[in-house]
């Protein structure tokens, strides 16, 4: 059976540093485990194109490795010529890299390692917040740069504290979000998403639900999205929406790049309408040089902090995927039942409320928790 991983190059990071685990020279740990069950496993970072060897490789493989940092995107086309494909493994969280539907037309089994990078994340997301709210990397820039002027950093910088921050989806993630920002002594913590949270979470995390996205967008001083990528959140922040939100607040995206249209979180930060944008996630990765929010400035020359797809691939979260993809791949191969909570369609059929009720809202989550 051939088993094919699509990870991305480490060079020489991932030589010296073996808990690199996400990339081709390390091949998530499990290359000597595979190669002992009597398969073949084949590993590359190429993946654009006819002639690349994803697509190459793709009509004889059996299992397919991908992960959300370089994904191999599987389409319903490509899915049509990969007659032996019986299962995608992300090794990590977020599967919107396959085409869902045409994975269950063919039912094929779709399933990620949940969890395993929720706590990275969500700390990912209040560093975002703090160096967006506080004007920090034009702050830094200005010292590496051999400047000093403080005025002109200062007047982009505020406190988190007393102010009004809001997440698109309370899942796994934006939950851990609102936890963390506990201690900073907000105004108020705001969630839109389809499921309201128990009573008790609700409580502990001091969040209040708010039913309609804009109503919360024209309260938020910052938003944070942490919903999945699917049919309905698509595109999602566009022109319009954006308009909605207040004029200088910020926006934070660590879900995927695509809930953003690109060129409008462009000129919604160009205009200072929003004061900065961040996040890690890219709407085409990697993102192309010449992509927009790598130069986007707001009007006073700030406003940028984005970073490549790193927020979920700490050295604690590879071991915690790559460990997940393991068990996924054994069970598989003694037939045993995956772990429900890794799965996101099998046998023809949704298994995820974070995309199987993606036509009716938004924000389809999984519920907080490990």
């Amino acid at each position: 059976m051939k088993v094919l991983a699509v990870l991305y190059k480490g060079g020489q990071a991932a030589s010296e540093e073996p808990r690199l685990l996400g990339t081709i020279e390390n091949k998530l740990g499990i290359a000597d485990w595979i190669k002992e069950q009597g398969h073949e496993l084949i590993v590359t970072d190429d993946k654009e194109g006819p002639d690349s060897v994803f697509q190459k490789e793709l009509p004889d493989t059996e299992i397919l490795i991908t992960t959300p940092f370089h994904p191999g995107y599987l389409t319903a086309d490509l899915i049509a010529k990969a007659k032996k494909l019986k299962l995608c493994v992300t090794a990590g969280v977020g599967s919107d890299h396959v085409d869902l539907n045409a994975a269950n037309e063919r039912k094929i089994t779709v399933a990620e390692v949940s969890g395993s990078n929720v706590v990275s994340v969500a700390e990912h997301v209040v560093l975002t917040i703090l160096n967006l709210v506080r004007n920090y990397t034009p702050a830094h820039e200005q010292i590496v740069a051999g400047k000093w002027n403080v005025a002109a950093v200062a007047r982009d910088s505020f406190d988190v504290e007393g102010k009004v921050i809001g997440t698109v989806g309370v899942g796994r993630i934006g939950y851990r979000v609102l936890q963390r920002l506990q201690g900073f002594d907000c105004k108020e913590l705001l969630y839109y998403d389809y499921a309201e949270l128990p009573a008790e979470a609700a409580k502990a995390i001091k969040a209040r639900r708010v039913e309609s996205l804009e109503e919360m967008l024209a309260q938020c001083d910052l938003v944070t999205i942490n919903c999945p990528l699917h049919e309905g959140t698509k595109g999602l922040f566009n022109a319009e929406l954006i308009s909605k939100m207040k004029k200088g607040s910020w926006l934070v995206n660590t879900a995927r790049g695509a809930i953003c249209e690109r060129q409008a979180v462009a000129d919604a930060v160009s205009s200072g309408h929003l004061l900065g944008y961040g996040g890690d996630v890219w709407d085409v990765q990697p993102a192309p040089e010449d992509h927009v929010w790598r130069t986007m400035r707001n009007p006073n020359g700030g406003g940028q902090c984005m970073v490549p797809h790193m927020s979920g691939t700490t050295l604690d979260a590879q071991k915690r995927y790559a460990e997940g993809t393991k068990d996924i791949i054994k069970r598989y191969l003694a037939g045993e039942k995956q772990d429900p909570g890794n799965l996101i369609v099998e046998n023809g059929e949704y298994a995820s409320k974070a995309y199987g009720q993606r036509k009716e809202n938004a924000t389809g989550q999984k519920p907080p928790g490990p």
